[in-house]
């Protein structure tokens, strides 16, 4: 008997049997949903979760899809950790701030008063040992988080008066979350939680006396310049604001390798590409913005000196009663203290002298 009618005799009998023969390798088809905190308004910000899903549509042939669902379209905004957690989606595209309430531990995440700015962040996460960390935390609510986007360093906001001195802050209404909210309240203002929709007309009534929101490109869109036009910087409660993505670990798990590999890679150019994007598009909107009426100022140095001061208590505190605080706390204050000591050496002289030469011109 020739060798193919063997095994094609073979083949018949093991059917005959009821054996299973090695199927094909099929192409697997896997569809998720992505849960967006974010407008489809903020078009850069919202703009990295499609970026992702292009990417790794691409790169699986279209095999792998994530439709992107804008914020409350199937979770409310500041839904997307608990409805990945649960598995009510597959991933979400969120900031991590965003859940101060749950553990003051998330924050850090994204970014904290006088904290890592976004270069630092991100060889923190990915050349110090800082994604394990963050992983090992983000484990307990059934999360793999990947960074997913930054916008630098954001504006410290837009005030309908000047802010000459600490004293200037007492009964100041201001909308702002988190750390920024609890510092801005020990320095005698009243922190307000308004979403982005609300801001405006809550200056324009005067039912808030200050705001911040993001950097000058988001800032332009909503106006602010018309009701409040004193423009402050720098936004110390956000020096180097990361995004990120979430994904549940049971559909994580249950991903092939190559789309594991896909999404990583696609998380990435999503990360580098927001950054890019902000870092051309705000210049020309800070000058627009001063253009139509706006009024640049710098916070006065008692409000930062003061700043500083009751940040470092509230770490001092969170810390003691918190480890996982601790643990990410230390390791990236560690790293921000070399960091900075190497940028005083060579990127912050540089910058520096460039900036002087430009003013002179």
């Amino acid at each position: 008997m020739q060798r193919r009618d063997f095994l094609k005799s073979a083949g018949i009998g093991a059917l005959a049997a009821g054996v299973a023969l090695p199927a094909q390798a099929e192409t697997t088809t896997v569809k998720w949903r992505l849960a967006s905190s974010f407008p489809k308004s903020l078009d850069t910000i919202y703009g990295g979760a499609e970026m992702l899903a292009k990417r790794v549509a691409e790169l699986t042939d279209g095999q792998f899809e994530i439709r992107v669902f804008a914020g409350g379209e199937l979770v409310p905004a500041f839904g997307v950790l608990d409805a990945v957690q649960q598995n009510t989606v597959e991933c979400g595209h969120t900031a991590s701030y965003y859940y101060y309430g749950k553990n003051k531990a998330l924050a850090l995440e994204s970014t904290w008063p006088f904290g890592l700015n976004t270069r630092q962040m991100t060889g923190w996460v990915y050349g110090a040992g800082g994604m394990e960390l963050l992983r090992e935390m983000f484990a307990a609510y059934n999360i793999v988080h990947f960074p997913g986007g930054s916008t630098g360093a954001q504006m410290g906001g837009w005030f309908r008066k000047e802010i000459k001195s600490l004293a200037d802050l007492d009964g100041l209404k201001i909308r702002i979350p988190g750390f920024g909210a609890e510092i801005f309240s020990q320095m005698g203002a009243v922190p307000q939680s308004l979403p982005g929709g609300e801001i405006y007309p809550a200056l324009e009534r005067g039912a808030i006396d200050a705001a911040e929101w993001t950097v000058p490109y988001d800032d332009e869109k909503l106006g602010f310049q018309k009701v409040a036009k004193y423009y402050y910087a720098p936004g110390w409660w956000e020096p180097g604001t990361h995004l990120v993505f979430y994904v549940n670990q049971a559909q994580w798990a249950a991903l092939p390798p190559a789309y594991q590999a896909a999404f990583t890679a696609a998380a990435q150019e999503a990360h580098l590409q927001m950054l890019a994007a902000y870092d051309a598009k705000n210049p020309p909107a800070l000058q627009r913005l001063l253009q139509n009426g706006a009024e640049l100022r710098r916070f006065p140095d008692d409000v930062l000196l003061k700043a500083y001061a009751i940040a470092q208590q509230i770490y001092a505190e969170e810390s003691a009663q918190n480890p996982t605080f601790k643990t990410l706390y230390d390791s990236m204050r560690e790293f921000q203290k070399r960091s900075d000591a190497w940028w005083t050496v060579a990127e912050s002289s540089m910058a520096n002298f460039m900036q002087a030469v430009q003013r002179h011109k």
